[in-house]
Order: C-alpha cells, then sequence, then structure tokens
C-alpha cells in the first residue's frame, strides 16, 4: 500500500499521534508525514504511506496557508495562549491600527524560531530545553509572508482573526508575538488552522474519523492518492517495459536509448525528471520515481521501490 492522505488533524493530537494513527489503521509500518503541526492546531497535515515516504524530503515548494486567532494584551512564554502569561497591557489598539500593523509584515524577513518549537540547536529540540528552563540564542530565519488578510475582529475583546500565506518555516504564533509587540500591547496566538500545505487544502482532507469508517468497511486504500501527484509538473520521461525494469535495479540509463522517450512535459538537460514506466495494465505499475536527465544519461534521484 503505497501513497499519501491530507487528513485534517484534529486538537489535542501530535502530529506523531495522527501518523501513529494512520499507520493502525493501515497496517503499514512505514509511515510518515510533512510540516509538523503543533498539537493544539489543527488541518492539513498530508501523511505518506509505503514507497511514498521516500519523496517527502523531495516534495516541491509549497506556500502555507493558516487561519489564526490574535488576542491582544498579553504575552506568554509559549507566545500562545497555552502558555505561562509573562505580561499583561491595556489594548491600546483597534482595527485600524491592527490592519496597519498586519501590513508592516507582507514581505520577506528574518524571523526568530520560538523556544517551545521542534527547531533543533546543537542536537536537541528547543522545546525540550525550554521545558528545562533554557533558553538559549536563535538564530533568525529567512522567511516570507505573502499576504495577511483580517477576516473578523472584536475590538472591546482584542481578539482578530487573520488570514496568512506565507512560506515554510514562518510561525504563526512569532507573527502574533511580534504584532502584538508592534503595537505595544503584546499578542498571543489563541487558535490555529491550517487551511493549505504542500499544494492541498481542507477541501480535499479526510478527518480521522472518516478514514476509520473506510477502515472498517475494509476500503481504506481508497483514500490514498498517488505520489506521482505532487510531481506532474516535472517533465516526463516513459519505459519500456526493459528499461524500467533496469532502472528500478538502478542501472544508469543512456538517454538515447529506443526504449526511453519524452513524455507530454519533455525535459531538458540538467532537469529533474518523474520517471513512468508501462502502464499499470501491461506492467503492474505506472510512475517509477525521480531522476536528473543530464549528459546523455538518466541519473537516479529517488525510486519509488
Amino acid at each position: 500500500m503505497t501513497g499519501f492522505v491530507i487528513v485534517d488533524k484534529p486538537a489535542g493530537m501530535t502530529s506523531f499521534g495522527v501518523v501513529a494513527k494512520i499507520r493502525g489503521m493501515s497496517g503499514i509500518k512505514k509511515v510518515g508525514h510533512a510540516g509538523t503541526l503543533d498539537p493544539d492546531a489543527t488541518g492539513v497535515l498530508p501523511v505518506f504511506l509505503g514507497g511514498a515516504t521516500r519523496f517527502i524530503d523531495l516534495l516541491p515548494e509549497h506556500d502555507k496557508r493558516y487561519t489564526a486567532t490574535l488576542l491582544l494584551g498579553q504575552t506568554t512564554d509559549t507566545q500562545d495562549t497555552t502558555g505561562t502569561v509573562l505580561r499583561t497591557r491595556p489594548i491600546a489598539a483597534g482595527k485600524d491600527q491592527v490592519e496597519r500593523a498586519l501590513a508592516g509584515f507582507v514581505g520577506k524577513q528574518k524571523q526568530i524560531p520560538p523556544m517551545y518549537s521542534a527547531v533543533k540547536q546543537d542536537g536537541k529540540r528547543l522545546y525540550q530545553l525550554a521545558r528545562a528552563g533554557v533558553e538559549v540564542e536563535r538564530p533568525a530565519r529567512n522567511v516570507e509572508i505573502h499576504e495577511i488578510n483580517l477576516l473578523e475582529w472584536d475590538e472591546p475583546v482584542g481578539r482578530y482573526i487573520i488570514d496568512v500565506r506565507c512560506s515554510k518555516g514562518t510561525y504563526i504564533r512569532t507573527l502574533c508575538h511580534d504584532l502584538g509587540e508592534r503595537l505595544g500591547c503584546g499578542g498571543v496566538m489563541e487558535n490555529l488552522r491550517r487551511t493549505s500545505a504542500c499544494g492541498y487544502s481542507l477541501q480535499g482532507a479526510l478527518t480521522l474519523d472518516a478514514l476509520q469508517v473506510l477502515t472498517d468497511q475494509g476500503r481504506f486504500e481508497e483514500a490514498l492518492m498517488s505520489i506521482c501527484l505532487p510531481f506532474t509538473h516535472l517533465p516526463e520521461l516513459v519505459l519500456d517495459e526493459r528499461c524500467a525494469r533496469l532502472f528500478g535495479n538502478g542501472v544508469r540509463l543512456e538517454l538515447s536509448y529506443p526504449g526511453v522517450r519524452s513524455g507530454q512535459r519533455p525535459y531538458v538537460d540538467g532537469d529533474r525528471v518523474a520517471v513512468f514506466g508501462p502502464s499499470p495494465e501491461d506492467y503492474g505499475y505506472n510512475f517509477l520515481g525521480l531522476a536528473i536527465a543530464n549528459k546523455g544519461l538518466l541519473w537516479h534521484l529517488r525510486l519509488l521501490t
């Protein structure tokens, strides 16, 4: 069983917990996810099974999108409402000031990861150090916020719901914290829902309950999508039966060989390409893996099996 499923992660469960749940439903040991979500966050979590896990680190870069609730007037050690309150301040900002401040965060910038995060430093997760009462200097990381929209607001309470489209590695908790500091009253993230990741949105996501129903009906595999789908933007090479077998055995093929032909999306020298074999009806598989077409040869990048 190979492929991936877009899970709508529930609150109160770690991303690893979702992986464990999917492992139990599918009976497949090799399961992994792309893009960790905090336990209290919900939304899009791509989960990969079987040979599809080999391609997680090769997934194309996509913007991520979140809906978050910002609460002004306090600062916590975790930058969200689950942490210990460090300071409270009067809320002097209203909707207009919040909108102007949000606009100032659009664009490329450096962001310091929060201590309560999964970022590794000197071999340890930052949250492990934070739980031990240790705070360390964290190097700022380059991130980009492409778009921020204010969706709802409650000025008297200081609660604002925002929609954020950003690059990989952006911490929305930190955005809420930094926004609060810019407004002079402090701010924390109250809740977070990821609405898009890896090019997939909530529209195609399945809850764990829905997946359990399919599992109980012996239909879990119907939820899986082909691992070739995230790579449909790449040029294609199609191999005949013999070349497909050689490619699968790790043989470096000559691109001029008659059994190697361009697909609908032709390549140029140096391109990363998606490699396909004969149709499933003829040979039992289709997508074989990723490779690089360079200097007359097909260089293996990652094989499905």
